[in-house]
Formats: C-alpha cells, structure tokens, sequence
C-alpha cells in the first residue's frame, strides 16, 4: 500500500486557523509557529530569528506537547433536548440548537398543538385545564398533555440558560482578547501582517495566571513588538485597535473610529458592570476581596477582567478624543478579583498588604451604581480615594489610561495546574486528573499517583503551604 505524502497547508488553511485560534486558547508558542508560516518568505534575517525563539517550543512539534486545554469552556447547546422533544411531539422542525433564539422559537412551534407560548411556562397557572383542552380540539390525555407542558418548559429554560452562558463567554473573550473574536474571516485574511499581530498577542493576553505573588508579564513581549512594527500605514488599523487600545495604534484612527469604538467599550462595560451587580454578595468584603464559601469566583472573576479592559479601552479612546474632562462628571472605578485565602495569606507572611487598589476599590462607590446613575462619583472621588491608598491616580489607570509598561522578553509558556507550574506535561495532567491544587478532595484511585509526584519534584513553583494529596 502505497503512503500518501502529508501535503503542506496552503496560506488560506493557516489563516484560517490563526483566525480560529482568536476564539481559542492557543499558547503563544503555536501561535508564533503559524505565523512564521503564514509569513513565509516575508521576514527578515532577525524577525525568523526572534519568532523562532518561541516557535521552538510549540506543542505543534512533534517533540513537545502540552496538557492545557487549547480552548475556553463552550455552553452546553440544547441538541438534547430538542431531540427529545421532537420524539416527544413526533415532529421534525429545523433548529440551530446552539442559538437560543432558534431553540426558542423551536419550542414556539411546537408549542402551538398545546397553545404553548414563550413566557408562559408557570406549571401551576399557565396550564390549560380539561375544559380549555376539549375546547382547543386537543385529543391528549392530562398525563401527555403535562409531558409535553414540562417538555416546552425546559426548552425554554435551556434557551434562557445557553443565552446566559454564551453572553457570559463572550464577555469573557472580550475581557482576554479585545473584539477579536468578532473579526471576520476575510478582513483578518486581508492583511496577513495585522492578523498575525493580532493573533499572536491576543495569545500573549490569554496567558494563565500563575500561582505567585508576582504580577504578570506585560502580553506586549518582544516579539508582539517586532509583530506591530512589520504594520505600515496601509494595515487594518482598525483591526489592530480591536486588541489594541494604546496611543501608538489610536493614532492612525479618524475621529469617527475613535467615536465607535469608544462607543462599543462603553456597552461592554455597561453590560458586565449590570452583570457584576447581579453576582455581588453583601457578605463580601470589599477590603480583602477575600473568596468566601458559596462565591462563584471564577464567573466573578471573569467579569471583573472584562469590565476592567473596557473601562481601560474606553478611558484610551477618551484620552485619544482629548474628553477626559468627561470624569469630572462620573468616574466609575475599577472591579477587584476574587482572591483565595491562602494567597493572601502567603502575601501578608511575606510582609505585604492589602493591594492599594483593593483599598481604592473599597473606599468608592461599586461601578455599577455610577453606571446606573444610584450615585455619583467623579474624577476628584476618585483622586481623594487613591490619594488615601498611597496611589497616583494617573499613573494607576484610575483616572487615565495606564502608562505603557516595558516590553517583555518571550519565556516558554509554563505547564500550570490551577496557576501552580509542573515540570513535566503528563506529570501535569495526571495532577489535574487527580484535582489536585483543586481546592477539592483528590480523586483516591489516583491519589497514590499524585502523591508520587509531589515528592519527586515535580512541582517547580513556591507555595505558601505545601499540598499533599488526601
């Protein structure tokens, strides 16, 4: 049998799939792999040689690999439950069971054999009773007619719930990646240099947090840098300022540019401050942002870094339209995270304190009663409060956007289990399988396991108490 021969991808299926990986959570090892293919014959001497610095290491190789996941969680979509309703009605009605929309108007029109309607789910009133049943013609009995009643209910129940968790992600990719997610295909392929700007520090922004007292590396690395300066003055600006809101690329916007995507930051925090208000427990205090028992840290968490990207765009977009005399009117502030206890433990063992952020956060009305006009909040608010926390207010990004930080040197993206680094991928995945670093109980068939490979020194970062499997 003769071998097929492994044909190379063309530049379309390469653009292709730097495009799908805006949506997904490429490391920027894989994604600097992609790129110098999709630059092909493009790049000088010294680019080939700083994109091959993270190249080297992508798990596309056939020598290196790695156990995180390459996307972010995706909404369940309703393909069961349509499935079983249209077994349920013996039916066949087309659907996107992915778009709740669909899925709603789906139940809608299965719906009307029993003069179901959207928003009339209640169980206890909106039921027809035996009387308005023989009126309707409906030759069902009160067992299948309930069947059915509960069958529409639930479908519309998953449509509100996928709409939830969809506007929850996308809230989410926004928060990690700007608007890139919304590109479409063909303006990202037009310009292979804008794209792959954009596609390879959308990566650098998904980076995971690492379990450390440290702060984060700036996502503009060097090789961001090199990546930004191959755009002219002929390059999808726009494009580019989805991802990228700092001086240097708002300057090659018009006036009308700036005006909608100040516009657009505004919505998204608008919507995740509505969405923060509605998760924001009273038990929560607001000095130590300590996570409690019962707190969905990570959906918290998720919306505090989308709000702040739009806060931070928009305060960008408003410096660049010379309006920031606009916060001497409201100023809403910043969202905090969740943080665990033993972090912040391990900080305060360290001899620190309290995050003068944190403090800020706690002494200013929470942003979403600013945003909703409940209360008021200016520039000056703002400036007393981080004048009390020992900020500048300027130089902090409460009141301006934050200065540029200096450009990072690329380092291989760590193995992490829960933002704790493991040596080793399969060490890594059997650490994860077991739940370790969980906040959970380990899983007992794989605890021997992971007990081994904490005691073989597997796990290279410094903890405030050393884990142990139970």
């Amino acid at each position: 049998m003769t071998k097929r021969r492994h044909q190379p991808a063309s530049r379309r299926e390469i653009m292709a799939e730097l495009h799908g990986s805006l949506d997904r959570r490429y490391r920027p090892e894989d994604v600097a792999d992609l790129v110098m293919q999709a630059l092909e014959g493009q790049l000088t001497r010294r680019e080939r040689v700083v994109l091959e610095r993270a190249a080297k290491h992508s798990s596309r190789g056939a020598t290196s690999f790695s156990s995180m996941s390459t996307d972010y969680a995706r909404p369940v979509g309703g393909t069961r439950q349509v499935a079983a309703a249209s077994r349920l009605f013996e039916r066949s009605v087309e659907v996107d069971p992915d778009d709740p929309e669909s899925l709603l108007e789906f139940a809608a029109r299965m719906g009307r054999s029993i003069r179901w309607t959207p928003g009339h789910s209640d169980f206890l009133a909106d039921r027809l009773n035996r009387q308005a049943r023989d009126a309707a013609g409906m030759e069902l009995s009160k067992r299948q007619y309930n069947r059915r009643f509960r069958m529409l209910r639930r479908l519309s129940a998953k449509a509100g719930t996928l709409a939830a968790e969809q506007g929850k992600r996308r809230l989410l990719m926004v928060g990690v990646t700007g608007f890139a997610a919304e590109v479409p295909f063909e303006r990202f392929a037009a310009d292979a240099d804008a794209a792959c700007f954009v596609a390879y520090y959308t990566a650098r922004r998904k980076l995971r947090r690492e379990f450390s007292l440290a702060g984060r590396d700036n996502p503009f690395d060097e090789i961001a840098s090199l990546l930004l300066d191959r755009c002219t003055s002929r390059s999808d600006w726009w494009m580019i300022a989805q991802v990228r809101t700092s001086p240097d690329v708002l300057e090659h916007l018009n006036e009308e540019e700036r005006g909608l995507l100040l516009g657009r930051w505004s919505s998204v925090m608008r919507h995740s401050a509505a969405m923060l208000r509605e998760r924001w427990r009273p038990d929560t205090d607001r000095e130590t942002m300590i996570v409690r028992r019962g707190h969905d840290s990570t959906t918290w968490n998720n919306l505090a870094v989308a709000y702040n990207a739009a806060r931070a765009g928009w305060l960008a977009c408003l410096a660049a339209l010379n309006a920031l005399e606009l916060l001497d009117a409201a100023c809403p502030g910043k969202v905090m995270r969740l943080m665990a206890a033993d972090l912040a433990a391990w900080h305060r063992a360290d001899g620190g304190d309290v995050d003068p952020n944190t403090k800020v956060w706690a002494g200013l009305p929470p942003p979403w009663e600013v945003l909703d006009g409940d209360v008021l909040c200016t520039r000056a608010d703002v400036e007393a409060a981080c004048r009390r926390a020992g900020l500048d207010p300027v130089s902090s990004g409460w009141t301006a956007p934050a200065p540029a930080r200096a450009t990072a040197v690329f380092r291989p993206t760590p193995e992490l289990v829960h933002g704790v680094t493991i040596a080793d991928p399969v060490w890594a995945a059997l650490l994860r399988r077991a739940g370790v670093f969980s906040g959970q109980h380990v899983k007992e068939e794989l605890a021997a396991d992971a007990r081994h490979g904490l005691r073989s020194g597997v796990v290279l970062s410094d903890l405030p108490v050393k884990e142990h499997p139970s």
